[in-house]
């Protein structure tokens, strides 16, 4: 593409980028309102009690999170698919347009409420973000191309409307889920996921032919100065897929395949599919170790065989994706076993002046980001509406819908004279400091004093820990077996903050170092392998999460969160151990 062919999308600008920048923000933070609102309940909902006046289905904790585990694991590997077919197949519009629609199809099934609905959603939701997601910031490289220059200023504007759309999200699912009803929780999360669709899909106009339908091409003669161009890379020592690496991967796919779907089922439905036990493994354990081991001897024996430049980068980056299983194993207890401690052991009751302070917090929290969106809003209006009116309108009549529920929860609110703060509230914390801590940290990278990649691992690792700490020091007393407690909501607080300083120090890094390590024949391979660490870590932290009843009962609530103190901190220094090491295999990238 010529250097100058995406200048068109820099005529109509919005402070200062391309209109079109920001019809991907808003459906990029109606799809991240969606799925972080509809996350934050999910749990509560499934293990709340049978009666009351909003009763959950009093699940136990393994089984509600071997759910979440199972659905936020399919989350972070249907994109590799999704993206193969918009790249090849369909587009990265269409495909954007057919995940908001599934995604929209699985949030009104599970405001239904049955069991039946409840999976036939998740299974709409993992289908559909396979398609939305890895498309939207291909849709913004092909923008920018040519203007690399603006690049990162995009990225860093994208993901403010991944942030705003998950502390909406929380904010207003979460309330309406515990205070109005489950269904209503569910159902919201729905509505403005078909809306986001809406104003996308009729906002085409602004993209050209950027996202369109993939066009085979012939492949003409090479000439003679393509033939000169391209002689190093016929020198390359390629390393194509062997017998063996085939094998390797069946037997992975294949035996990680029934590990994810057996664990939900053996624990929510005891169908026990296979029925054994080996060495004092259950056939799920078995087979999630039998993945774990083809998948490392995939590594050991692919690794090598390429030159050593190539080889020793790939193991450094190796090493990092398994600090990511771990940190993700950790971070996520967020979704799934935070909720369960917050609702049980946390005393959220508050009165007098406690209440009052509260209520003026959560007011200035709620309105002030809105009133920042809703006036990127309204810039956009004045550059777009004569060119993409109803997508404009659609969108405005979102935000109307927002304003309403806000303004009605804040007022419902200041009517009590008691103040019971939403379990979901505490959620909405990590967005609000990332917002918060992101441009300190964006300017501590591009300094002189941005640390080596170790030093990043080791401090998102540590602090990640140290958030787990308070927790655990906050729970010290409570009891073995307790099933209920009254701790200070200050412990969730700083944990909520240091585990967000912590991802903003780790989770950035992946990507950047796939892109920095990895020779460009070989992305699509490592992007698997790291986005299936990810994805391991999801598994992995709900899996472990779902023992907290059982973990509390024999060894006491604190023991429980020093597991994710000990281990991420020991993890954290082996990073820093592995300097010198990590150094040597990067050969020379930072």
């Amino acid at each position: 593409m010529a250097k100058n062919s995406t200048d068109q999308f820099f005529q109509d600008k919005v402070l200062g980028h391309p209109s079109g920048l920001f019809v991907l923000f808003f459906t990029e933070m109606w799809e991240r309102f969606s799925y972080y609102g509809m996350r934050a309940i999910l749990v509560i909902f499934l293990t709340g009690s049978l009666i009351g006046d909003n009763p959950g289905w009093d699940w136990s904790s393994s089984s509600a999170l071997s759910l979440l585990g199972t659905y936020a694991m399919l989350v972070y590997l249907t994109p590799l698919i999704g993206g193969w077919l918009a790249d090849n197949k369909i587009g990265y519009r269409m495909a954007v347009v057919i995940g908001a629609l599934l995604m929209t199809l699985g949030h009104a099934s599970m405001a239904i409420e049955t069991p039946t609905f409840l999976y036939i959603g998740i299974s709409f939701l993992i289908l559909g973000n396979g398609f939305f997601k890895p498309n939207m910031t291909s849709i913004i490289s092909k923008m920018y191309e040519g203007h690399d220059e603006k690049k990162d200023g995009a990225y860093n504007i994208f993901y403010m409307g991944v942030n705003a759309g998950a502390f909406i999200g929380i904010m207003l699912c979460g309330w309406v889920g515990e205070k109005i009803g489950w269904s209503y929780g569910f159902g919201l999360a729905g509505i403005f996921m078909f809306l986001g669709m809406l104003q996308f899909y009729f906002a085409q106009p602004l993209f050209g032919n950027i996202g369109d339908k993939p066009i085979k091409v012939e492949l003409e003669e090479i000439d003679d100065i393509g033939e000169e161009n391209d002689s190093s890379k016929l020198t390359e020592k390629l390393n194509p897929f062997l017998t063996v690496d085939y094998i390797l991967v069946a037997v992975f796919t294949i035996s990680a395949l029934i590990f994810i779907i057996n664990d939900p089922l053996s624990k929510i439905g005891d169908i026990q599919t296979f029925n054994f036990t080996i060495a004092g493994l259950s056939d799920s354990l078995f087979f999630a170790l039998l993945a774990a081991i083809t998948f490392i001897l995939l590594l050991l024996i692919r690794i090598p065989r390429y030159v050593a430049i190539e080889r020793d980068k790939m193991i450094a980056f190796s090493i990092f994706c398994l600090f990511t299983i771990f940190f993700w194993a950790a971070f996520e207890q967020a979704a799934g076993s935070l909720p369960i401690y917050t609702r049980d052991f946390t005393n959220r009751i508050l009165e007098g002046g406690a209440a009052t302070t509260f209520k003026v917090v959560d007011l200035i929290v709620t309105i002030v980001p809105l009133g920042i969106i809703t006036y990127v809003l309204l810039s956009l209006f004045r550059q777009t509406f004569n060119r993409i009116g109803l997508s404009n309108v659609i969108l405005g009549f979102s935000f109307v819908i927002v304003w309403a529920i806000v303004l009605y929860k804040l007022y419902i609110e200041y009517q009590s004279t008691e103040t019971e703060v939403p379990v979901t509230w505490f959620a909405i914390l990590n967005s609000l400091f990332i917002i918060m801590f992101a441009p300190l940290f964006t300017k501590w990278w591009d300094s002189k004093y941005n640390p080596p990649a170790s030093v990043k691992y080791f401090l998102g690792l540590f602090l990640l820990g140290i958030g787990f700490a308070f927790l655990a020091f906050g729970a010290k007393d409570v009891p073995d077996g307790a099933k209920t407690a009254s701790l200070s909501m200050a412990w969730l607080v700083f944990a909520y903050l240091f585990h967000t300083l912590g991802e903003l120090c780790l989770s950035p890094m992946g990507l950047s170092y796939l892109s920095k390590l990895i020779p460009a024949r070989m992305v699509a391979f490592m992007f698997g392998v790291y986005y299936l660490a990810i994805a391991i870590g999801n598994k992995l932290a709900h899996y472990v999460g779902g023992d907290i009843e059982k973990i509390t009962q024999e060894h006491g609530l604190s023991s429980f969160f020093l597991i994710f103190t000990l281990i991420p901190i020991g993890l954290g220094l082996v990073s820093l151990l592995l300097h010198p090491l990590l150094k040597k295999l990067m050969h020379g990238v930072r």
